[in-house]
């Protein structure tokens, strides 16, 4: 990573992200999105989204699937929360591409309840504009599912791994 991209990535001039095609595409021919929450018009992955202006934690995801990879600043665990608490309806689904970050308080309040925590081998390249950069940190994708269907159960948290490329 060059010094000029390190310290855009590093620094708060933007904390919009945009997950690389070849990542979603896989993670969305498993789960088939449909909602969007947090992006911005030019890198939204899903017909309906939300903006910053939108404000997609407003908003309900009742009955969604959707891909969230959230604004990575300090309102992360607000969305981690809402994340957790949508995707706790029946009928939703919600899965994050975030920081692993397992020391923090959002981490054990939520990501360990999720269904499924996918830990990122090797580092995803975020793409702003025309910058594609690694990120400077580890990434998982944390699931989280609505109830199961009257009678069945559903296992504890199941971890696995996912490729970056």
């Amino acid at each position: 990573m060059d010094k000029e991209t390190q310290k855009v990535m590093f620094s708060s001039v933007s904390v919009e992200w945009a997950t690389p095609k070849d990542f979603y595409e896989r993670l969305n021919s498993k789960y088939n999105f449909n909602l969007d929450p947090c992006s911005t018009k030019e890198n939204a992955k899903c017909l309906e989204h939300y903006t910053l202006e939108d404000d997609g934690l407003s908003k309900s995801w009742e009955g969604k699937k959707v891909f969230m990879n959230p604004p990575y600043g300090r309102a992360i665990k607000d969305w981690i929360k809402k994340a957790y608490e949508e995707g706790s309806k029946p009928g939703t689904l919600v899965a994050c591409l975030i920081p692993a970050r397992t020391d923090t308080r959002y981490w054990h309040n939520y990501c360990m309840k999720a269904s499924e925590i996918f830990l990122v081998k090797g580092r995803i390249h975020f793409e702003s504009g025309d910058t594609k950069a690694p990120a400077p940190f580890p990434s998982a994708v944390v699931v989280f599912r609505g109830p199961p269907i009257k009678g069945m159960t559903r296992p504890t948290v199941r971890f696995s791994t996912l490729e970056a490329r």
